[in-house]
């Protein structure tokens, strides 16, 4: 399953509005809900709080992949949020974040959530997307540069 797959443009959100992580996890969840409606919401929410639990996902420099195992998710959907002011993260580096990748995978698709965490990795290994994702000014042109990348591993 590539990137293009799991992350829809449709659940892109280029300004986010959120401060602070609680609001973030909310406001994206929204975008994952948009492409898969059946998912639950609450479940969803408790997953990835679960998960923040046991490790912040702040891991990268101004970069956030919040995740979580959820039943209702059909095997594993995304949303890409870009945050032009910062969000209070709470990150290992204790600095901001800007760029949040979330994705929630049914328990059924571990090898699947495991491939795409280690491909969205991959991809933001390369300083040249992080300073692209934040130039770029609509759903279309972030899928595309999300999927350039992806294709160049």
């Amino acid at each position: 399953m590539s990137l293009e797959q799991i992350f829809s443009q449709k659940s892109i959100i280029l300004n986010l509005e959120s401060t602070e992580k609680d609001e973030l996890f909310e406001e994206m969840l929204e975008a994952i809900v948009a492409v898969q409606p059946n998912i639950n919401r609450k479940e969803a929410l408790d997953a990835l709080n679960e998960r923040e639990s046991k490790m912040n996902t702040g891991i990268m420099h101004n970069i956030a992949i919040p995740h979580g195992n959820c039943a209702s998710a059909h095997d594993v959907v995304g949303a890409i949020g870009i945050s032009h002011s910062g969000i209070e993260y709470d990150s290992l580096d204790k600095a901001p974040v800007y760029i949040v990748f979330m994705l929630l995978c049914n328990p059924s698709a571990v090898e699947q959530h495991l491939a795409v965490l280690k491909d969205l990795a991959s991809v933001l290994q390369n300083p040249s997307f992080v300073k692209e994702i934040m130039e770029k000014n609509s759903q279309s042109e972030v899928k595309e540069l999300l999927c350039k990348y992806n294709a160049a591993l």
